[in-house]
């Protein structure tokens, strides 16, 4: 109420006042100052509120005249009709963005995530990017799509202009936004660009002056994050925290207040921060002293921004008041409207304010048509001057207000009104001129040497301003745009002339070059003209008169240019009768330059002229009498030769700059503007000379003349060698010029005939990728290949596995098209094409000649051209180079050579058979054939002699296939000339001696190939044979290889003289089978010595790796440590963090380990970011074989031998019940307790005998059922058994190393069970059989963590394992002395049960003698430990399971009954359990719940027993639970297992009133307790969409929890809980372990006990984490259409998942082998500079 009291008072007020804006400028100089910059600084909402209350309401009361709230509503029912259909959001910086393919205009126009969401363009060819901020969403702009402007939600209902409806405000409401916004806009300019920094103006001064500053610190891009850290922690002693505190916020910001205070301790302030940062730099930070009234006004003056953006939002009528004042000339006296005074004083606003003028002009002027059309005037006006300021300043262009440029020259109809009222296209090129002047030398031409990199950069981007004015050629013209379009085009030749030449190069002789010249900055220059130049091209091409006007213009320039004058004057040069006149140029001695772009534009307009038919009318431009069409063609041949001439390494001295430019004159990068365009030029030439003269002129050039001419001759093989290569360039061009008539003009093609014969020759090369076929192909303006439109047509796609990409495979029918001299290969691709060619004639039986296709026929403009072909000088350089050949002058001819001399032989012949075919031979004056058999013919050297002499030259043989294609093709043409008949009779009336001939050679070459191929089988059986024999040697060497079975046939014939009862396939108890598997002789890996495993021979060890791991948890985030209370001598039953540990399976020695070890150790210190690579400290190394990365190794230990006496063992049964066994059991345990107690204490003879006679007998009773020496271990085993024992005890609890801890062997125990269990879970996901089905490496690494574990009691203290081992059996039975014990439900029995198991020997240890429990004694005793543990599994999955759903079936069964009885039993013991449940619900449910134990026990008892399990469990099942049965058989357990508590009854049942009796069983009961139900949910990566735009769109709703600013973040997706993470950010930065570490490190730490696996959405790439410092990116499980990855959105195609790669991922984390995947990865990159992995 007293806000609204106040907002009225004050509106009052300033409606009365003689001058409303005084009024209202006095009112926020006496207010401002006392809501902003205080003492204290107060939150920003209670500082936002405040603002609201005494400036902002007021402000709005005095808009609308009213209450806002009021006045805003009857404004809203005004205005409902008249709201823009445009969206306008503004990007900001990483934001993803849309573009149709299908649709757009242009690439410039994009859609945001929700306006694509809800538009047709979805189902279209989009492409998306990243948004490099400052644009805006050009959804419902007309101008901007071909279809479906708007989208759903901006769709207006008709199809309306974007010229909005005028909105006609109350008058009094206009009045007052007027008298208001001109006021507050005035305001907001004045104090953004204010440069006093102690006074205000007088409006605006507060009564009394207050005497306190601020030092302000701005941003630049000259220092980095560190030094203004550094800066501020020396200047203003501040600590690290704060330093980074005020770093971020300057950076984001572009500005922030570091100190308050007087103005001298903020000058003492300055000047320290100035100081301490020109030491770093040479350029001091920029630092301002600023009143705190006038930052108070600065602050405020950006809120009314937003304000701003608020008020015109409300109304179409508030927007076009609020455009009208800021375009409206000021009343000052530089008439400058309040837009122009901000956009000229751009530069000097700090990032902050910028950001909010932009949002505000896009937001205001932009969205209106007639606004956004008076704004680009001014914009063009300034443009100049903000070009200028943008050059000089050094903040990125996306936060300039030259960026607006794309949002106004690319509007089509707006860029034809800047043409022709603002004649931008000269504006522009003058601005470049003006800025590039500096770099003109004395003759008017660019040199670049010594030039700014950065400045040349940001010069650069003013080209995309010109790209955008000419992105939409006009369909219609007017006079006045014909006449500025003119005017542009004439200044654009002129900043063309500045490049004509420039950058000569001499060819240097003798000495090196001794400072290579810059050649990079004039090529960026041509890549950035290089779509300029198409577009003029296209624009000229749409008008006929505009075209020949261009062309006579760029031709008169041409004519003008004075670069590389000859030196000489014309001479006389005589061939074949033939005589040139021409002036004398050697390439080699004269300077050259590479860059003509005016000689490419003048031919690219010639070609137009022709396509369009306007050629005709040339002379009516340009006198044809003045035409020198050989001065015309002399500077592009002379680039050609150019290349020629590096090519024949003639230039080597003058270094790498000119192989360089070479490369990219002919790269796809430029080539269409280049070399493509010197191609055109030369065939223009071509056809307008005498081809004689045009020839001899291009033997000239390449300096061959006169050795055509046979004057000259040299010894030297250097110069042989260069005269050789440069005949084969020479014989290239002619190729070249004849053959390339795939440009529209030259002959009749189209666009996509031209690519699709570019997709040809690319695919003739081998298969390739999508991506690798765009980036070979030249982009149009638009970056649209168009690949898609052809091929389909010309190619087949095989899609891509699990890795790599899919495949365009070209089609026969196309392979036809293939010319081995393509002039867009380079020289690797010739060769590889003509290989791949070559090779697949060979397989499909043809012969490998690579005959040229036919081309098309030239247009008419170009037809003479062919006469290339049949003229004599042409014939004469045939002859030459066929002479050399026949005559066998080694060093005066190649094969290459001879290969381009045969394919000119047969572009000729196909010519002149194409000429006959077409017409009668009469009138066919194209007479090649004639020639070739007459010129020379009385000497018998005529062109068809030396062919015919070829084809018998051994020298030639790989040529000889397209010899005799060339005469068969002599043969065709002289029967086309006498007309025997048709042309495909021909090769059925041949010759019989050349039919005999071909048959005779097809059959020979099919013999050599069936011959050749029974050589292959024979080599591959041998191979076959010796690798079988190879990996039955060597089976630990494989670990590819699945295993068939689990056994060994090594002792077969032992076994055979064994009892039938051997072959028992049960693993414990009386009726045990026997171990049939040991360790075979194995091979160590380094010095390939063989070795048995045995206790007393030196130590074989296993490559191991051991990681904490969240695979199994139950409870993600969870963490453990020895702090909790059971942990780890308990495993909670979440296994919320496991210790794993596995092997790549090679073995080695411990002493050469440990050599090896210690030679990484010291080689690897040495090594550039080793510490990424392998952790030293931590005993980390990569596997010698296979780099699998390592940090421990596994002690082989041989498995037990045992005599097992069955009668024996039948007879200890009948005495060794389960009762008596517990009894023996307690009796132990409480006699081991008293001998201990007696040790420590003085009376112990007295406690000792304190045992009555008959608990003495019980004590010893236990070693009364067999006992055995334990195995005696070399001192080298029992050294690795305490080195593999502590890296899994420092791991698993993340202590430091101490192997005297007493839980050590705990750990190894825990290690086993987890590694087991986590197998057991991978095989049940994989649908893969329990037995059978791991490879070599992983049942290895399981049987060596299964036997190392049995033998780690042997290593630890007995007393502490036998303390050990009472404990965990106290979770069972009432054991004395053990109190505070977990209950059932808090507990994982399987891990108990390994633990019972391996410990239990312990208890036989004797005083003074070493023992442990004979075969027998362990059968029973494994028996007896597996029957209460599984009883007490099944009992805990019963009472999880009170509440599971009901399942329907038959109750007969007596498991179904034994079942009820059990539920019975345990219903009258607890409180809690639901009523009615049935007994087969209850077997049905325990055995599934079960089933994962005894799976995981079988696991455990066949590596601890080596028993062999049943062959059933080798094949994999239906179900799982079809398995029960023989899983139970082979642990010797009832198949109803139900079947236990009956017969275990007596001793069960005060057991089990026991456990239930555990007042954590009540709590659960209850519900207040967490609970893990059974069996336990597989974990697995979370669900992805299929599409990946529906990520992209989660990560645009992103919000940072730490952070309110807008700046680009990183979402970045935990692909193991699906929880959203701000990555990279120093907002989400948090403290782990004392150190910083980002959002993902922090977050891996708990998710996944520090492994990581993370998507960065916006990046599309996985992250892969293993530790704070180690990670790697991973290819995303999103492809494209095309089978293809696109990390970074580089391609930008739509994204789809691909569930086998992402299956790929879950294997790769459930099988623990992301650690592996990043050490090989870094392995393979061998990073230069480390990336901070623990700032993601």
């Amino acid at each position: 109420m007293a806000e609204s009291q106040s907002g009225e008072l004050f509106s009052t007020k300033w409606q009365e006042a003689s001058n409303r804006g005084a009024a209202i400028l006095s009112h926020l100089g006496e207010h401002v100052p006392l809501l902003y910059c205080l003492e204290a600084e107060p939150q920003q909402r209670e500082e936002e509120q405040k603002v609201e209350e005494h400036l902002l309401f007021p402000l709005e009361w005095f808009l609308f005249g009213e209450d806002p709230h009021v006045g805003l509503e009857k404004l809203q029912q005004c205005d409902s009709g008249s709201s823009s259909q445009q969206c306008g959001r503004v990007f900001k910086e990483g934001e993803t963005v849309y573009s149709c393919r299908d649709c757009a205009i242009d690439p410039t126009c994009v859609l945001c995530m929700e306006c694509f969401q809800k538009s047709v363009h979805k189902s279209h060819r989009y492409k998306m990017h990243a948004s490099a901020g400052g644009g805006f969403c050009d959804c419902g702009d007309l101008e901007a799509w071909k279809t479906g402007p708007c989208c759903s939600q901006h769709d207006p209902g008709t199809s309306v202009a974007m010229e909005t409806d005028e909105c006609t405000l109350d008058s009094g409401l206009e009045e007052r936004a007027q008298t208001l916004f001109r006021v507050l806009l005035r305001y907001t300019v004045d104090m953004l660009v204010w440069k006093e920094t102690d006074e205000l103006q007088e409006e605006l001064k507060p009564k009394v002056k207050e005497d306190k500053y601020f030092c302000v610190l701005y941003n630049d891009e000259h220092h980095s994050y560190d030094h203004v850290i550094y800066t501020l922690q020396r200047a203003i002693r501040c600590d690290q925290t704060e330093a980074q505190t005020y770093t971020a916020l300057i950076d984001r910001e572009g500005r922030r207040a570091v100190k308050r205070g007087t103005l001298r301790s903020c000058q003492q302030a300055k000047d320290s921060i100035r100081s301490n940062s020109e030491q770093l730099t040479q350029q001091p930070l920029r630092v301002e002293i600023l009143n705190t009234a006038v930052m108070a006004h600065q602050i405020f003056a950006l809120r009314l921004g937003t304000w701003f953006q608020k008020i015109i939002g409300y109304s179409v009528g508030l927007r076009q008041v609020f455009c009208q004042v800021a375009l409206d000339p000021c009343v000052d006296g530089d008439k400058l409207s309040l837009i122009s005074r901000v956009m000229l004083h751009d530069a000097g606003l700090y990032k902050g304010a910028r950001k909010v003028i932009h949002e505000l002009i896009f937001s205001s002027l932009l969205m209106d048509t007639e606004y956004k059309r008076q704004f680009a005037m001014k914009f063009t006006e300034h443009y100049k001057q903000l070009q200028e300021d943008f050059i000089s300043d050094d903040h990125q262009r996306n936060i300039s207000v030259t960026a607006l440029s794309v949002q106004i020259f690319t509007v089509p109809t707006l860029a034809r009104q800047l043409i022709e009222e603002g004649n931008v296209i000269k504006v522009i090129i003058d601005t470049v001129m003006e800025m590039m002047r500096e770099h003109l030398d004395s003759n008017g031409r660019f040199h670049f040497q010594g030039y700014n990199s950065d400045k040349f950069f940001r010069v650069q981007v003013i080209f995309h301003d010109l790209r955008y004015i000419l992105i939409s050629k006009p369909s219609v013209w007017t006079e006045e745009l014909r006449v500025k379009f003119l005017e542009g085009f004439r200044v654009f030749l002129c900043f063309l002339r500045c490049m004509q030449g420039m950058e000569e190069v001499k060819r240097q002789v003798g000495q090196h070059v001794e400072v290579e010249p810059e050649w990079e900055a004039g090529f960026t220059l041509q890549m950035q003209l290089r779509h300029i130049l198409g577009m003029f091209q296209d624009w000229c091409s749409s008008d006929e008169r505009v075209m020949l006007l261009a062309f006579q213009e760029c031709y008169q320039v041409l004519m003008s240019c004075t670069n590389q004058p000859f030196r000489s004057e014309p001479t006389d040069s005589y061939m074949c009768k033939q005589i040139l006149h021409a002036r004398s140029y050697k390439v080699s001695q004269e300077p050259v330059s590479i860059h003509l772009p005016i000689s490419r534009l003048l031919a690219g307009l010639y070609v137009l002229l022709c396509q369009n038919g306007a050629v005709q009318f040339l002379p009516d431009f340009v006198d044809p009498a003045q035409m020198n069409f050989i001065e015309l063609a002399e500077q592009p041949l002379r680039c050609i030769v150019l290349a020629a001439q590096v090519c024949a390494d003639m230039w080597r001295r003058n270094g790498l700059s000119l192989v360089s430019q070479v490369y990219y004159y002919q790269d796809v990068k430029c080539r269409d503007e280049m070399f493509d365009k010197d191609v055109i030029m030369l065939q223009i030439a071509a056809s307008k000379m005498d081809p004689n003269h045009f020839l001899m002129l291009i033997l000239l050039r390449f300096e061959l003349f006169e050795m055509f001419n046979g004057n000259c001759s040299s010894k030297d093989q250097e110069v042989l060698k260069q005269w050789n290569r440069l005949t084969e360039e020479m014989l290239y061009l002619i190729i070249i010029i004849v053959g390339e008539r795939y440009v529209p003009g030259i002959s009749d093609v189209s666009k996509e005939d031209v690519t699709t014969r570019e997709v040809i020759h690319l695919l003739c090369i081998e298969p390739m990728a999508h991506s690798s076929l765009v980036k070979s192909l030249p982009e149009n303006e638009s970056h649209e290949t168009g690949l898609e439109s052809v091929i389909s047509k010309v190619a087949t796609f095989k899609k891509p596995g699990v890795s790599g990409h899919g495949l365009y495979g070209l089609k026969n029918e196309w392979l036809k098209e293939f010319n081995p001299f393509f002039y867009h290969y380079s020289r690797p691709q010739h060769s590889k094409a003509e290989e791949a060619q070559k090779k697949r004639r060979t397989q499909e039986g043809s012969d490998k000649a690579l005959r040229p296709p036919v081309p098309p026929p030239f247009c008419p403009a170009f037809s003479s051209m062919v006469h290339l072909l049949c003229c004599d000088v042409f014939i004469h350089v045939l002859r030459r180079v066929l002479q050399k050949a026949v005559e066998d002058r080694s060093n005066r001819w190649t094969e290459p050579m001879i290969q381009r001399a045969l394919h000119l032989v047969a572009q000729a012949l196909l010519e002149e058979k194409t000429q006959l075919q077409g017409s009668n031979p009469e009138d066919v004056t194209f007479e090649f054939s004639l020639k070739a058999q007459k010129i020379g013919s009385e000497h018998g050297k005529s062109l068809f002699h030396f062919l015919s002499k070829m084809k018998s030259l051994p020298s030639l043989e790989a040529q000889k296939d397209m010899i005799t294609w060339n005469l068969q093709m002599f043969e065709v043409v002289k029967c086309l000339r006498e007309k025997s008949g048709p042309v495909v009779s021909f090769p059925i009336h041949q010759s019989k001696s050349e039919e005999s001939v071909q048959d005779k050679e097809k059959a020979e070459r099919k013999r050599k190939a069936e011959a050749a191929k029974a050589h292959r089988q024979k080599i591959m059986a041998q191979m076959s044979a010796m690798q079988k024999n190879f990996i039955e040697s060597n089976k630990m060497l494989y670990d590819n290889v699945p295993e068939s079975s689990s056994q060994s046939e090594t002792t077969a014939t032992v076994e055979s003289s064994r009892m039938d009862v051997d072959d028992s396939r049960v693993a414990l108890g009386p009726q045990q089978g026997v171990c049939c598997t040991d360790w075979e002789a194995l091979t160590c890996i380094l010095c390939q010595e063989e070795q048995e495993v045995q206790a007393q021979a030196p130590a074989m060890v296993l490559t191991a790796c051991v990681q904490r791991s969240t695979v199994l948890t139950q409870c993600r985030g969870k963490t453990l440590s020895v702090k909790d209370q059971y942990y780890p001598l308990f495993m909670p039953p979440d296994l919320a963090v496991g210790t794993h540990t596995g092997s790549c399976g090679h073995v080695m020695h411990a002493t050469c380990w440990q050599k090896y070890f210690e030679a990484v150790q010291n080689t690897t210190r040495n090594r550039l970011h080793a510490e990424l690579l392998i952790d030293l400290e931590n005993g980390e190394y990569m596997c010698p074989l296979c780099k699998s990365l390592c940090n421990t190794v596994i002690p082989l230990i041989p498995v037990e031998a045992c005599q097992f006496d069955y009668d024996s063992a039948e007879l200890v049964g009948q005495h060794l019940t389960l009762s008596r066994w517990i009894q023996i059991l307690v009796s132990r345990i409480r006699g081991l307790k008293a001998a201990r107690e007696a040790d420590n204490s003085e009376q112990g003879a007295d406690q000792a005998t304190a045992l009555s006679v008959e608990e003495q007998a019980d004590f010893r009773s236990i070693l009364s059922f067999g006992v055995q020496e334990p195995p005696k271990f070399c001192h080298s085993i029992t050294e690795m058994l305490v080195v593999c024992a502590t890296t899994v005890h420092r791991v698993g609890l993340q202590m430091a190393p101490n192997d005297l801890c007493p839980y050590v062997p705990v750990m190894s125990w825990n290690t086993c069970a987890y590694t087991i269990q986590a197998i057991e879970n991978m095989l049940q996901e994989e649908g893969k059989a329990l037995f059978g089905s791991l490879q070599n490496r992983q049942l290895a690494g399981l049987k060596a963590v299964v036997q190392f574990s049995a033998a780690q009691r042997l290593k630890s203290s007995h007393a502490v394992v036998q303390q050990h081992f009472a404990n965990m059996l106290a979770v069972l039975l009432p054991v004395p002395n053990v109190e505070d014990t977990p209950s059932i439900l808090e507990v994982d029995f399987f891990h108990l049960l390994v633990g019972l198991v391996l410990s239990i020997p312990v208890l036989y240890q004797e005083e003074a003698v070493d023992l442990q429990p004979s075969a027998i004694s362990t059968a029973y005793n494994h028996l007896h430990v597996l029957h209460l543990v599984t009883m007490g599994h099944m009992l805990q999955v019963l009472l999880t399971s009170h509440d599971c759903a009901v399942i329907g079936g038959a109750e007969e069964s007596d498991e179904a009954q034994a079942a009820a009885a059990l539920y019975s039993f345990v219903s009258q013991h607890t409180d809690g359990l639901r009523s009615g449940v049935s007994g087969f619900t209850v077997a049905e449910t325990v055995k599934r719940g079960v089933l994962p134990f005894l799976r995981s026990a079988a696991l455990f008892f066949s590596c601890l027993t080596g028993v062999p399990p049943p062959e059933e469990l080798s094949i994999v099942a239906e179900s799982p639970e079809s398995q029960l049965p023989f899983i139970c058989s082979y642990l010797a357990l009832p198949c109803n297992l139900f079947q236990l508590f009956q017969d275990h009854r007596d001793v069960i049942t005060p057991l089990m009133k026991r456990w239930c009796e555990n007042t954590a069983i009540s709590k659960a009961l209850k519900g207040e307790m967490h609970i893990i139900r059974y069996p336990r949910k597989r974990n697995r990566l979370i669900d992805l969409p299929e599409d990946y735009s529906v990520l992209l769109n989660q990560a645009s709703h992103f919000k940072c929890p730490n952070s309110s600013d807008d700046e680009r973040k990183h979402p970045t997706l935990c692909l193991l809980c699906g929880v959203m993470l701000c990555a990279q950010s120093p907002c989400c930065q948090v403290q782990l372990n004392g150190e910083d570490v980002g959002a993902c490190t922090a977050h891996a730490a708990t998710c996944g006990a520090g492994v990581g696996m993370f998507l960065r959405v916006r990046e599309c790439e996985i992250v892969l984490m293993a530790s704070r410092t180690r990670g790697s990116p991973y290819p995303a499980p999103y492809l494209d259409d095309y089978g293809e990855t696109d990390p970074q959105l580089g391609r930008g195609n739509p994204l789809h998942l691909s569930p086998e790669r992402y299956r790929k991922l879950l294997n790769m984390w459930q099988q623990h082998c992301i650690l592996e995947e990043i050490a090989r990865s870094l392995e393979v990159l061998n990073v230069m500079f480390a990336f901070e992995w623990q700032m993601l």
